[in-house]
């Protein structure tokens, strides 16, 4: 019999959790899901579900961001070429995930619709989420942008995505609080007709500037995913790299906006409670994502790299070894160096733009 590693073995009771959690939530809900049933499902001890999890909630997103990031992407036969198609393609691949009314109450569909609620009842999940979905508008807005590039240097289309993310959103709590109501296909022509809104949308310079150190430094991140396209994220080429905490997400635009055509921006995702709010991160993202990848042809995709930093072994690299939900780092990667490293609010600016 072959002995595993410690790594493999965490690795193998934490799938082990997953699963038993999933099937608990699924036949009991996640109000009625105990603890101790899950880590009998699983045949662990209630330790060993605590050593991964911290509670029940955090078990909870974590279910759901595994499934999200496991669900199949099925590219449409025909690319979307425009905008309105774009949004129809992103507004179907979101509402074939709604539950139903004709559904059972614990149907797999259902599984997510205490998603809302849970984030609600905690302050510490709130601010996080709401950074989570402005990030969500940003790498749909970058996508649209695209297909329709705006007609002003600074124009942008993410409040059109914040309008398309409200609208899909509203959906998904409405089938979930009253199953039956409303028309799906109804969702999609919304989104579709989003499209020819002007909210003369404009991206503005942020009001403050840290200061810029140039430094010459060895940069060897570790290998990373990039949440958005589940492909590799490549912090090593010439670009932006910003570490960010969750409550500073946003900020991850101000570098894609300033840095040059071609350049790599990467948004290195930080936080203080990594086990408690990682999988509400990797949930909000991968629930997006598979529809982007679903909805736009490839060059269409946003050039916005996001990787999920739940050991802080990135931000780390970069020279934030505490990284908090405030943190805004951001350091200029030249040929496979750190050219320059700012921090503080205006850091991803700062170190984007091509002369700071």
């Amino acid at each position: 019999m072959v002995r595993l590693s410690r790594a493999e073995a965490q690795e193998r009771n934490r799938a082990k959790v997953l699963a038993a959690a999933r099937e608990e939530f699924a036949l009991r809900g996640f109000r009625e899901a105990k603890i101790d049933a899950i880590a009998d499902r699983a045949e662990l001890t209630r330790g060993a579900v605590y050593s991964n999890f911290p509670g029940k909630r955090a078990l909870y997103f974590a279910v759901l961001a595994d499934l999200a990031e496991r669900t199949p992407v099925n590219p449409p036969a025909e690319p979307a070429l425009t905008v309105r198609e774009a949004l129809g393609q992103v507004a179907r691949a979101w509402v074939t995930r709604l539950p139903l009314a004709t559904e059972d109450e614990r149907a797999p569909s259902r599984l997510g619709v205490d998603v809302i609620p849970e984030i609600l009842a905690d302050e510490l999940t709130q601010k996080p989420y709401a950074q989570l979905m402005r990030l969500n508008a940003v790498l749909l807005g970058l996508a649209l942008e695209k297909l329709r590039p705006p007609k002003e240097p600074d124009g942008r289309l993410v409040r059109l995505a914040e309008s398309v993310l409200t609208v899909l959103q509203g959906a998904g709590q409405l089938a979930a609080a009253a199953p039956g109501f409303g028309d799906p296909f109804g969702v999609i022509r919304v989104c579709e007709q989003l499209a020819d809104l002007d909210l003369d949308d404009r991206w503005s310079v942020p009001p403050m500037f840290p200061e810029v150190r140039e430094t010459d430094e060895p940069w060897s991140p570790p290998e990373a995913v990039d949440a958005v396209t589940g492909e590799p994220a490549h912090p090593a080429r010439d670009g932006v790299v910003a570490v960010l905490g969750l409550h500073r997400l946003s900020a991850a635009e101000d570098a894609v906006r300033a840095a040059p055509p071609g350049a790599e921006v990467t948004a290195v995702v930080v936080t203080s409670t990594p086990q408690e709010l990682f999988p509400l991160a990797r949930l909000v993202v991968a629930d997006l994502a598979t529809c982007l990848r679903q909805a736009f042809p490839r060059p269409a995709w946003p050039r916005l790299r996001v990787v999920h930093d739940e050991t802080g072994a990135m931000a780390a690299a970069a020279g934030v070894p505490d990284p908090a939900d405030m943190t805004e780092v951001a350091i200029r990667v030249k040929s496979g160096r750190i050219a320059l490293r700012t921090q503080g609010f205006g850091a991803c600016h700062a170190a984007a733009h091509p002369s700071p």
